[in-house]
């Protein structure tokens, strides 16, 4: 048995704990009540320290195109400043503040393009420091550098960071901008707005204390920091390339002919995939003051197709089991209900059949056709196609168009794309169907999502939408597509170096009173082709609202884009004999001979725009390996800086400034799009001093 052990605590060691628990107590009471402690106010000094916690801003993502190409970045941007306060000198030899007003504002006059009476009115102010308005904020390196050697006493910077677009006014629409708010860029328009988040990352932070009387954290006190992470960068599925000659067709149609919009959009014909989408009007995202709607017609643009629905509605009636090509009917006209409907020939072609009457585009074969698939049916295959719906492509602000037909008139009307709406995208969905076996494959936009330490957080793909029509229905559309270009009434649409199919379309545009607009321009006139027709690659989408020209003018444009497409992805007819290869790879001209460089480059079709008169060439744009069109212009700098004034009529808001930036001469611009007048006339002379003011309309003067 264990013996029990008993301990006594002793009574004056629990009385001593006692005392000491209560002299605490004490201590503490009196350091609370107390003002002062060991002479130190602990009042003043707690209300003295004060919690500091500072935005640590991630870092926006990149936005490339398919082959890694820079489309749109983050750069410094510089908003001028001027300090008027005499109180920052304190060494009259070293002044920190404006010291010669007047000398000032002639300086900052010359290189600002703002007139010195203005900058003066600033610079007199009775205020610690001024800023200068829109003229003096949002400057690149380069004018900083300009101001910076003025050596301008009291003149200073404020460093921010903006959006910068490398290829200015490319793709805007599908790009989209963002713009700078309090230290933060946010994306308000494409796929800047759609991925805002991804882009944009998470900012960080860091917090420390401090004296409320300095500046410096408190030493031997912690500091939390959470790191910022950074955005991701987004890979477009834009091919530069293929967009350069979308953006040249689109220019080429707009600045002939006046229009309300132009599209022009590239799909891959096998994975849904924009290759390229060119829109009239444009707008440079490095000037918001360029954009004048904020609706990307790709996505957002609702209008009556017309008769490029007759490859929906012929289609329909192929896989119905009601089509017999051979068939005939009696063209012209066609009573429906209460409405006669018409053949664009009002006398018709007389007695034809349905194979025939798809290739002249007869709409009174269409409404034909329509009647015997039904209201029902037809509008399920349009609804399977993708019509009446959102693509869900990643762009915003997407309609959904309107395909509620429902009365005889309506469902004749439908039948050949009048009396409903479609957009863009929505044809191009469609028209997938014929190029993978009767699946209609969803668009899409991005590429790739890359994450700030390289992981690929999404990849872009096929997406089967739905299996509309068998392969039987679609060998059939491929036959009745090449009659319209090579067996229909006009060859306007035959590319030389490779075989299209497709359809055209001209609609009348609805009058918002009822009825239709009735004039030479009052039509939507477009094309739905594919092409390689043996070896389908590409899809093809062109639209133009109220064009001031004939179909052919359009066909031509078309026509020509086809051609250069093909020839860049090597898509050519091996027996044509011609040489179609518009894109052009700018070698390396840099301390090369001037005379043998411009010579070299005229014979490859290009235009040498060459600055100054000396022998050797010293900077050129664009650089090496970059791929331009025949005809366009390449800048070389040369070792002698004479600079002559040539004729910028007609030259881009793009040349123009390449000009300025390689000359390094201050260019003031009003406007936007292509020059009609020069403040220096041609062959006057221009050093680094001069100011050269232009004005720009959104058209090539004629």
């Amino acid at each position: 048995m264990k013996r029990r052990v008993t301990v006594k605590t002793s009574k004056l060691l629990i009385l001593a704990v006692a005392l000491l628990f209560c002299a605490a107590i004490a201590k503490l009471c009196f350091i609370v009540l107390a003002d002062k402690t060991d002479g130190v106010n602990l009042k003043n000094k707690a209300a003295s320290i004060t919690t500091v916690k500072k935005t640590l801003y991630a870092s926006r993502g990149d936005i490339y195109d398919v082959n890694g190409e820079v489309l749109a970045r983050t750069v410094n941007s510089y908003t001028l400043i001027a300090y008027l306060s005499e109180s920052r000198t304190t060494d009259k030899n070293n002044p920190k503040h404006v010291v010669d007003k007047e000398y000032t504002a002639e300086k900052l006059s010359e290189v600002l393009g703002m007139e010195k009476e203005k900058i003066l009115e600033r610079l007199n102010k009775k205020a610690y420091q001024v800023e200068f308005g829109t003229k003096g904020s949002n400057l690149t390196e380069n004018m900083k550098s300009k101001i910076d050697a003025l050596d301008l006493p009291g003149i200073d910077f404020l460093v921010s960071q903006q959006r910068y677009y490398d290829k200015a006014g490319f793709a805007s629409y599908i790009i989209g901008y963002a713009k700078a708010n309090d230290g933060e860029i946010t994306g308000e328009l494409g796929v800047e707005k759609y991925y805002d988040n991804e882009l944009s990352g998470k900012n960080g932070s860091t917090e420390y204390q401090k004296y409320t009387s300095g500046n410096y954290q408190i030493p031997n006190t912690p500091t939390k920091i959470k790191k910022a992470k950074d955005g991701s960068d987004i890979y477009l599925t834009i091919e530069s390339n293929i967009q350069f000659i979308a953006e040249k067709a689109v220019s080429t149609l707009s600045s002939e002919h006046e229009s309300d919009w132009i599209i022009f959009t590239v799909m891959d014909a096998h994975t849904g995939a924009i290759v390229a989408s060119a829109t009239s009007p444009n707008f440079n995202p490095n000037d918001t003051n360029t954009i004048t709607s904020y609706m990307n017609p790709l996505v957002s643009y609702q209008y009556e197709p017309g008769s490029v629905m007759k490859i929906f509605s012929y289609a329909s009636s192929i896989e119905n089991g009601t089509y017999k090509g051979d068939a005939t009917y009696k063209s012209g006209s066609l009573e429906v209900a209460d409405v006669v409907i018409r053949d664009a020939n009002r006398s018709g072609w007389g007695t034809i059949s349905y194979d025939t009457g798809f290739a002249y585009s007869s709409n009174v074969a269409a409404t034909l056709l329509a009647q015997k698939v039904g209201t029902t049916k037809l509008k399920g295959y349009y609804k399977d196609l993708g019509f009446g719906s959102k693509t869900g492509i990643e762009l915003s602000n997407e309609a959904t168009g309107d395909i509620s037909f429902k009365y005889p008139s309506e469902l004749a009307s439908a039948s050949f794309g009048q009396g409903i709406t479609v957009t863009p995208v929505q044809i191009l969905q469609a028209m997938s169907f014929a190029t993978n076996d009767g699946v209609v494959l969803k668009p899409y936009i991005v590429d790739k999502i890359v994450d700030y330490n390289g992981n690929v957080t999404y990849q872009g793909k096929r997406k089967e939408v739905k299996k509309v029509y068998s392969e039987k229905t679609v060998k059939k559309m491929h036959s009745l597509m090449h009659s319209v270009i090579y067996e229909g009434l006009t060859d306007m649409w035959q590319p030389n170096n490779v075989n299209v199919m497709g359809k055209t379309g001209t609609a009348q545009i609805a009058s918002e009173s009822g009825g239709y607009l009735e004039g030479e321009i009052e039509y939507v006139r477009s094309f739905a082709g594919i092409f390689p027709e043996e070896n389908p690659q590409y899809i093809i989408y062109v639209a133009a609202n109220k064009l001031h020209g004939v179909a052919r003018n359009i066909a031509d444009v078309t026509k020509t884009a086809i051609e250069e497409i093909a020839s860049y992805a090597k898509l050519t007819n091996s027996k044509s004999d011609v040489d179609y290869t518009k894109l052009i790879k700018v070698n390396n001209y840099i301390s090369k001979k001037t005379e043998d460089i411009s010579k070299e480059l005229q014979e490859e079709g290009l235009v040498p725009v060459v600055l100054g008169s000396g022998k050797y060439i010293i900077n050129q744009f664009p650089t090496k390996n970059e791929k331009v069109i025949a005809g366009s212009k390449v800048f070389i700098l040369t070792n002698n800086e004479s600079f002559i004034m040539p004729d910028m009529t007609n030259w881009s808001l793009n040349e123009v400034k390449t000009f300025c930036n390689l000359t390094n001469v201050t260019c003031n611009f009003n406007g936007y799009g292509y020059v009609i007048s020069q403040s220096i006339n041609k062959d006057d002379k221009i050093t680094k001093d001069t100011i050269i003011n232009f004005e720009l309309v959104d058209k090539i003067k004629k």
